[in-house]
C-alpha cells in the first residue's frame, strides 16, 4: 500500500472516530491488531460493544466504500472481535458488527455514513 493510501485510511479512520464520538459512541480501541488481522474501531453503544470496519474511499468510481466489505471480510471480523474478547477479558451482553463508509471528495468535506448492525 502507498504513503498517500495509508494517509487517505488514517484520515478516513480520524473521521470515523469523530463521527462515533459525536454519536454518542465511547471507543475503546483503535486499529487492534493480530496475525490474523486488524479490527479498525471497537466502541461502545451503551451496553453494546460495537465492532467497526471503516472503509475510505475518495470517489465512487470503482463502487461505494460499503461495497468493499465482502461476506469473507465480515466473517474474518467475526472471529477476530471473539479473539479481541477473550484477550481483553471484556464481555458485553449484546455484540454488534457496523461498517463506516468514509467518502473524501476532492474540495469537500468528508461524509461519514455509520450502518449499525451492517452483518
Amino acid at each position: 500500500m502507498t504513503r498517500r493510501r495509508q494517509a487517505v485510511g488514517a484520515y478516513g479512520e480520524r473521521c470515523a472516530v469523530r463521527h462515533l464520538i459525536g454519536a454518542g459512541l465511547r471507543p475503546v480501541a483503535r486499529n487492534w491488531r493480530c496475525p490474523d488481522g486488524e479490527i479498525d474501531i471497537i466502541a461502545w453503544d451503551g451496553e453494546v460493544l460495537a465492532f467497526c470496519e471503516v472503509k475510505t474511499r475518495r470517489s465512487e468510481t470503482y463502487g461505494s466504500p460499503v461495497e468493499a466489505v465482502v461476506p469473507a471480510k465480515a466473517r474474518r471480523l467475526r472471529g477476530l472481535a471473539v479473539r479481541w474478547l477473550a484477550e481483553s477479558g471484556t464481555s458485553a451482553d449484546e455484540l454488534r458488527f457496523d461498517v463506516l463508509a468514509v467518502l473524501l471528495p476532492r474540495g469537500g468535506a468528508a461524509r461519514v455514513e455509520h450502518l449499525k448492525g451492517a452483518f
